[in-house]
């Protein structure tokens, strides 16, 4: 509808210009002077040619009274034609003034067509410079509706297949659905959805591989412990050399086994540290999408931010505010109170929510790995997002704290400056 409305005003504006400029191109004829009027004016300097000192011109017309020796008797303003060549090259009426049968002067009726014709060209010109003003002001309308309703949803969604490319699913994507694309973006939201499910199916899947190589372990290592423990018996207490070799091979297997165990365990640990982190050079004042990004709520006031160079990766400090934003929100549920200044080499950024906090000896927890509070178990997570907001900062030489502030949990993002590194 909106589409029809804009072309349908373009196009009448269109045509209201093609219908002034033809006009304008075929001009109307010159109109001839008005012979009555004229007639009156010869006829009443002709009564008073002889004091034309008290000539008055009962007529609108402008016109020069001359003699037969060029001298000018009566003008009805300054700036006219005195000369008869003059006023021929500018198309004035001239006519001879009798007296008593006699001619005895000229009358030069001025033409007045020019000034006419200059009126029309200065309303012409007014008018299209007025369907001109409107079509730029309507394409210029036009041109940020398309921006709104096309160019901004696409920037929007490409970088949120950035995030879901670092492994972000938690940020859901803000739809219009009287927008375009709003069928769209809600199918790239259902996407997200759907990653994320299959995402916290695969950490839970992670766990419970985690806890069955740790039952594992400790099954392995205590008949392990128990036959190394014999064998050392068993070379203690044999008297050939051929028995108590074979007593300390199996000493050495046990041990190998008991290696071979531990490091299936840690391996587990180490997926993780694997995130690719690629630190450079951000202006500070990036901040802000950044924060205002992470804050789907849109529940938290982002103060000025210091200007200065940051030693970041975009794409994992994103992920870092993001998992900090989805936590507070999915289990404080409040409003956040973010604060910024510098410190040292950093800039610190401070993001406090109005949920009570947490219990103290849960604190040390929170970052690690698969570690989530006794209360946030019924709440859907895979005690992921700390760990990784942590892992990201420490390859940004930045690190996050976590403590309870004042209103809540308040985590603490050391950004390292530019110049700091």
């Amino acid at each position: 509808m909106k589409n029809r409305i804009f072309f349908g005003g373009l196009l009448l504006l269109f045509l209201i210009e093609l219908i002034v400029l033809f006009q304008y191109a075929f001009p109307k004829e010159e109109t001839s002077q008005d012979t009555v009027a004229v007639n009156e004016i010869v006829k009443t300097v002709e009564h008073d040619w002889n004091h034309m000192e008290e000539h008055v011109n009962g007529t609108s017309l402008e016109y020069v009274v001359i003699d037969l020796e060029r001298a000018v008797l009566y003008r009805t303003k300054a700036g006219l034609s005195e000369s008869i060549n003059a006023a021929i090259a500018h198309k004035d009426t001239i006519l001879d003034v009798e007296a008593d049968g006699v001619i005895v002067g000229k009358v030069m009726v001025y033409n007045d067509d020019a000034l006419a014709v200059q009126s029309e060209n200065q309303t012409v010109l007014f008018v299209i410079i007025i369907i001109m003003l409107l079509q730029g002001c309507m394409c210029m309308g036009y041109f940020f509706y398309l921006r709104r309703v096309m160019v901004k949803p696409f920037d929007k969604m490409k970088y949120f297949a950035e995030r879901i490319a670092g492994g972000n699913l938690d940020i859901p994507l803000e739809m219009d659905r009287q927008n375009l694309f709003g069928a769209f973006t809600e199918s790239f939201d259902l996407m997200r959805s759907e990653l994320k499910k299959a995402k916290i199916a695969e950490a839970r899947a992670n766990a419970s591989k985690k806890e069955l190589v740790a039952k594992l372990s400790h099954d392995i290592k205590t008949p392990v412990a128990s036959i190394k423990a014999a064998s050392e018996v068993g070379a203690a207490l044999s008297l050939d050399e051929k028995s108590k070799k074979n007593y300390e091979q199996i000493i050495r297997k046990a041990d190998q086994i008991n290696t071979l165990v531990t490091n299936l365990f840690s391996a587990t640990l180490q997926e993780l540290q694997e995130l690719t982190v690629t630190p450079s050079e951000l202006k500070s004042e990036e901040l802000r999408e950044l924060l205002e990004n992470a804050d789907y709520l849109h529940r938290a006031v982002i103060p000025p931010i210091p200007s200065c160079l940051l030693f970041a990766d975009k794409l994992r400090l994103q992920q870092v505010f993001d998992n900090l934003f989805v936590n507070s929100y999915k289990y404080a549920g409040t409003k956040i109170n973010v604060t910024i200044g510098i410190e040292s080499n950093y800039l610190i950024i401070s993001i406090e929510d109005y949920g009570g906090g947490v219990e103290e000896s849960e604190l040390p927890l929170l970052k690690e790995k698969f570690k989530r509070g006794d209360h946030r178990k019924n709440i859907e997570g895979a005690g992921l997002g700390l760990y990784i907001a942590d892992c990201c900062m420490k390859k940004m030489k930045g690190r996050l704290d976590l403590v309870n502030g004042s209103t809540g949990l308040k985590a603490t993002v050391w950004v390292a400056l530019g110049s700091g590194i």
